[in-house]
């Protein structure tokens, strides 16, 4: 069975604001994601999506 992180831990875990992990779930950005009674769920291990605004990036795994 899959394990699932919250927005909230998450945005903690890559250093991020929660809205912007909402925004990026609603805009498709994650794999996997669920929204489950208005809660976003991100599998665990997913890496943080590239941000298009910088030249380069480096994303985090949580496990």
């Amino acid at each position: 069975m899959f394990e699932y992180m919250t927005a909230q831990e998450a945005a903690e875990f890559w250093g991020i604001s929660v809205r912007r992990v909402q925004r990026l779930c609603k805009e498709n950005r994650i794999e996997g994601v669920l929204n489950v009674n208005r809660v976003w769920l991100i599998p665990k291990g997913t890496r943080k999506p590239l941000d298009k605004r910088r030249k380069s990036e480096r994303g985090g795994i949580c496990e």
